[in-house]
């Protein structure tokens, strides 16, 4: 019960010592608010630390949803007595802050440590310490569907807050995992709000948390009404040390707004549409280890099936170490989602026995994906998935680092769906684009776009941003690049693309709506 109560809560509490790193820190940077207020004060760490290093305060509130704590903390700071001190139990999720904020006089300060947990966490376990359901993201039905609408509460309160405060003098200094910073700036930016000198500094969560993420303090600025859309990266609680400045390109964060400024043509048209590998969910049924002609499953079961199905596999790990050389199998039950998977009972009888053995299995995964589809269904299939030669990337990985991948063994390698790749028909079309992803230039600019803390750096969105034509022309490989882009889409509409046009159908500029230019 207090495992479950301290995931549902977030209740990661403050050590003292941090604390008072930080209000310290604040204070010394320049910081001297007339009203202090911890939103989720918890045990207190930050009322006290707020209490040493800004004694010229007039008042200090702490809220927090749990009574017992907001007691403690009473008893805790009422040695230093005095009228500027209230401390009360409330609900984050059920206050107005615009309308709390506005019975608030002279400069604000809103420090503290909100939750590290994700609504998907909290509505699984039935928690009701969630915020009212609004797709405050403005993800769209798909997003949702493969888990790009899941968010930290954090992320939720950040954003409230500073909503609410843009209109006036404040300062938000908050703990948060360094991606929920970044999301919380990208929203506030994106929405225009009135805030500035922003800026997040690094922590270490495992030393203080015991929790194994990359985490920060992000300090916000509010009221700005003239301010650029970039926030620096300091290592530790200080100004000194900058590790780069993050900003917004068109609606994206970038990592690195100075390089990518640098580099930004080549933010354009991708020609090639860039791919995941095959999503299964059941490795243990799905994948195999091959010794001769037997094979053997992921739960070391003895298995007779024919080749039919079977294609030689690659995964993350294979592909960022430069394993390349297939070990295990994968069974794939179709080429197209659309396919009726029930032919395999006559195609290959053992395989379909294995399937129906296997069947619990394969019924209960959970992915949404699956519903309504054929029975044993898999996703991100399609012809390019059976393309004689790859171009693949892991996405895991602190390293973008591309591969060529060719068949084996006479099938096509498969890559799994934490892998991306384009396809390419040729190995002199898969060597010519491995060359010009790892080229320097190239690489440069990638490390402009991505955020290497992320739990998947690499992403589609990010390699699709790759524009394969202006990359040749940095590189001065414009030739080779007339020769294999115009049969880029190949394996997708047989239409060609038109890749030399005119400089004036270029509309990918960086915030315009990305489209593809072909022939007709």
């Amino acid at each position: 019960m207090i495992a479950t109560n301290k995931i549902e809560f977030g209740d990661f509490q403050t050590p003292l010592e941090l604390a008072r790193e930080i209000a310290t820190f604040l204070r010394d940077s320049g910081e001297a608010p007339d009203t202090i207020i911890e939103p989720t004060c918890g045990r207190g760490s930050f009322v006290e630390a707020a209490i040493a290093a800004f004694p010229r305060a007039k008042a200090i509130l702490g809220f927090d949803i749990n009574p017992i704590y907001v007691q403690e903390v009473a008893d805790t700071v009422r040695r230093h007595g005095g009228p500027k001190l209230h401390f009360e139990c409330r609900n984050f999720f059920q206050i107005d802050w615009v309308e709390f904020f506005a019975t608030v006089t002279g400069t604000v300060l809103v420090i503290g440590n909100p939750p590290w947990v994700t609504n998907s966490v909290l509505g699984a376990m039935g928690s009701d310490n969630l915020p009212e359901k609004t797709n405050f993201q403005g993800r769209n039905g798909f997003a949702s569907k493969t888990g790009k609408a899941n968010f930290d509460i954090s992320e939720w309160m950040l954003i409230r807050l500073a909503e609410a405060l843009h209109r006036r003098a404040g300062c938000v200094a908050m703990l948060c995992k360094t991606s929920t910073a970044r999301k919380t700036l990208r929203h506030a930016w994106l929405n225009r709000l009135n805030i500035g000198r922003c800026s997040l500094h690094t922590i270490d969560a495992q030393t203080h948390f015991g929790a194994a993420v990359d985490a920060c303090l992000l300090i916000m600025h509010t009221g700005m009404l003239e301010s650029a859309a970039t926030a620096c990266v300091y290592r530790n609680l200080s100004f000194n040390n900058k590790v780069s400045t993050l900003g917004l390109a068109g609606k994206e964060l970038v990592a690195d707004i100075d390089e990518y400024m640098r580099l930004r043509d080549i933010d354009g048209i991708p020609y090639y549409t860039w791919r995941s590998g095959v999503k299964h969910d059941a490795a243990g049924v799905m994948e195999f280890k091959r010794d001769h002609e037997h094979f053997t499953n992921g739960r070391d079961e003895a298995c007779l099936l024919e080749a039919t199905y079977l294609y030689p596999l690659l995964k993350s790990s294979d592909v960022a170490n430069r394993r390349l050389t297939p070990d295990r199998y994968v069974l794939l039950t179709q080429k197209k989602p659309s396919d009726d998977t029930a032919q395999i009972r006559t195609v290959a009888p053992k395989t379909w026995a294995y399937l129906s053995e296997h069947a619990a299995a394969l019924d209960q995964r959970r992915s949404i994906i699956y519903t309504k589809r054929a029975r044993f269904s898999i996703f991100g299939v399609g012809d390019y998935t059976f393309a004689p030669w790859k171009v693949a990337v892991s996405g895991l990985y602190k390293n973008c680092h591309f591969e060529v991948i060719g068949k084996h063994r006479g099938k096509p390698t498969v890559l799994d769906d934490t892998c991306y790749f384009v396809p390419c028909a040729s190995e002199d079309e898969a060597r010519f684009i491995c060359e010009l992803l790892n080229s320097d230039v190239s690489q440069r600019f990638l490390r402009s776009l991505i955020f290497f803390d992320s739990k998947r750096p690499i992403t589609i969105d990010v390699l699709n941003r790759i524009d394969f034509k202006r990359l040749a022309e940095h590189v001065n490989r414009t030739a080779e690049a007339r020769r294999f882009l115009v049969h880029a889409a190949d394996l997708e509409d047989k239409q060609p693309l038109l890749v030399f046009e005119k400089k004036a159908a270029y509309g990918a500029k960086t915030g315009l709506k990305r489209r593809r230019s072909r022939q007709h």
